[in-house]
C-alpha cells in the first residue's frame, strides 16, 4: 500500500502546484474593488499560505519516499499513513482558495479547479478515510512512550 499512497500524494502535489498557478494567474489579471485582486491582503495570504502548506507537503513526501527506500515500508508506517492525510488535505485546501479566487468561473467547467476539486475530496475517502490513517499515526506516535514490553502494542485490542 505504500508505494501506491506515495503515487497519490505526488499527485496531490501536482494538483495543488496547478491550482496554485492557477490562482496566481487568475488574481493578477481579475480586477474587483478597484484594483487587481492580487493587490487584497486576504488573497496574498491564500497565497503564502498555500505555498507554504505545498513546501510541507513536499519535505514530507520526500522524507516518506527516502524511509521507504532506506528502512522498508514498514518502517515508514507512520510517514505514509501521515501522507495519505496530509497530501490530499493540503491539495484540497489549496484548490478551494483557488476556486475561490475564480468566482463561479472556479466552480464551472472552464478550468480544471472543480474537477480537482471533486478529486481531491475524494481521494480523501479513498483508500480509507482520514480517520483510519490518523489513528495508526497516533498508536504509532504512542507506542514511543510505552513501557518496553508493552511497545507496539494497542492496549485497547492488544493488536500490534
Amino acid at each position: 500500500l505504500g508505494p501506491g499512497r506515495m503515487h497519490y500524494a505526488m499527485r496531490a502535489v501536482g494538483f495543488a502546484e496547478r491550482a496554485l498557478q492557477l490562482m496566481c494567474e487568475r488574481v493578477t489579471e481579475r480586477v474587483a474593488f478597484g484594483g487587481p485582486l492580487a493587490e487584497r491582503g486576504v488573497v496574498r495570504e491564500w497565497i503564502a499560505r498555500s505555498r507554504i502548506d505545498i513546501e510541507q507537503l513536499r519535505l514530507l513526501v520526500l522524507k516518506s519516499a527516502w524511509l521507504m527506500d532506506t528502512v522498508g515500508n514498514a518502517a515508514a508506517r507512520m510517514e505514509v499513513a501521515a501522507i495519505k492525510v496530509s497530501a490530499l488535505q493540503v491539495a484540497h485546501r489549496v484548490v478551494d482558495r483557488a476556486v475561490q479566487a475564480h468566482g463561479a468561473a472556479g466552480v464551472s467547467d472552464d478550468t480544471v479547479l472543480a474537477r480537482l476539486y471533486a478529486i481531491t475530496r475524494a481521494l480523501q475517502i479513498a483508500d480509507g478515510p482520514d480517520e483510519v490513517h490518523l489513528r495508526t499515526v497516533a498508536r504509532l506516535e504512542l507506542a514511543k512512550y510505552r513501557p518496553t514490553g508493552q511497545r507496539g502494542t494497542d492496549t485497547k485490542t492488544g493488536a500490534a
